[in-house]
């Protein structure tokens, strides 16, 4: 198994190069908060559009199927176990509650022993049809073949509101995962270090560290491959031993995990202070002794369109959310 390929979380797609790569970083930047927060109190049809959206791009891009098949197969699964999650929980609108006060507690009060079993209508209600069920009125059909339940068989029961809140949750889910997935597959950290700390540049009045919060990024973004690689070395050293976890038991097993976790953290830490010493040795002590040129930005025309589709887009969403 081979984790850097089939779970590539945070790893950057340095062949081929596609028109997403060349795209400046604070543009796709624009995109993925477009992506994200534009969900946000939106109708199904705008999160399919989102989510359509986002395989579109993909597809634009050709981005070789090999990258992306057993990630989008993987997420696809979880979206559809959430929203099945989802769809059969109850929805609490049909919660019947209990008033923790009698209907008549002034009545209940005053005279506790003669309190009426049932309070009689001042009316007398008009009786149109009296005798057997002959007489009864006819039953009218419904307007509209609306219904709130969906399916109900046994302790199953699907409701409108239920599914809604699945679909929600799955579009959302989806967006979320995946548009932050491909903006890390087709941006080098070194280019989401520079637009990060451009776009963040007026907050140095207020003597915030923009450089060395920047810097710890790019370290994150470029130890993320580091973890999933002492994990799979973990996993086929395991492999190689052919464990027979049968004669190990539960007790055994848990103790061996235990060993697998330790040995983990270690590796973990052996590889970050391996980072931190070839950065002390280039000179990295400080931002204003050790300045560096991550990435040179440079706004073309393929970015001056890709910012109008996003003002676009965005002023669609606001006119879409003020229609009644």
């Amino acid at each position: 198994m081979d984790l850097l390929r089939s779970l590539p979380l945070g790893l950057y797609l340095e062949q081929p190069r596609t028109w997403l790569h060349r795209l400046d970083p604070r543009v796709k930047l624009a995109w993925l908060m477009m992506f994200l927060l534009t969900p946000l109190l939106a109708d199904l049809p705008w999160r399919f559009a989102l989510v359509l959206g986002l395989i579109l791009l993909t597809i634009s891009a050709t981005i070789p199927w090999r990258v992306w098949r057993k990630q989008i197969g993987w997420l696809l699964l979880l979206c559809l176990l959430v929203c099945s999650v989802t769809t059969l929980m109850p929805d609490g609108l049909a919660v019947s509650y209990q008033p923790r006060l009698p209907t008549q507690e002034l009545t209940f009060t005053q005279e506790p022993s003669s309190l009426p079993t049932e309070s009689q209508p001042w009316y007398q209600p008009l009786i149109f049809w009296q005798g057997s069920e002959e007489n009864l009125p006819p039953s009218l059909p419904q307007p509209t073949p609306y219904q709130y339940v969906l399916f109900h068989h046994g302790p199953v029961r699907i409701t409108r509101r239920s599914l809604e809140l699945g679909l929600r949750l799955a579009t959302w889910l989806f967006t979320l995962i995946y548009g932050t997935t491909l903006y890390l597959l087709t941006t080098a950290p070194e280019e989401i270090t520079v637009a990060i700390e451009v776009l963040l540049q007026p907050l140095k009045r207020w003597r915030i560290p923009i450089t060395e919060v920047t810097l710890t990024l790019t370290l994150a973004l470029r130890f993320m491959p580091l973890v999933l690689e002492e994990i799979q070395n973990l996993i086929r050293a395991i492999r190689t031993r052919a464990i027979n976890w049968k004669k190990l038991g539960v007790r055994g097993a848990f103790q061996l995990w235990l060993m697998l976790a330790d040995r983990l953290i270690e590796n973990l830490f052996l590889r970050a202070e391996q980072v931190a010493s070839a950065m002390t040795v280039r000179g990295f002590t400080s931002p204003n002794h050790h300045q560096v040129r991550w990435h040179q930005l440079q706004i073309r025309l393929m970015d001056q369109f890709a910012l109008v589709l996003v003002v676009l887009v965005c002023g669609l969403r606001i006119w879409v959310g003020m229609l009644p």
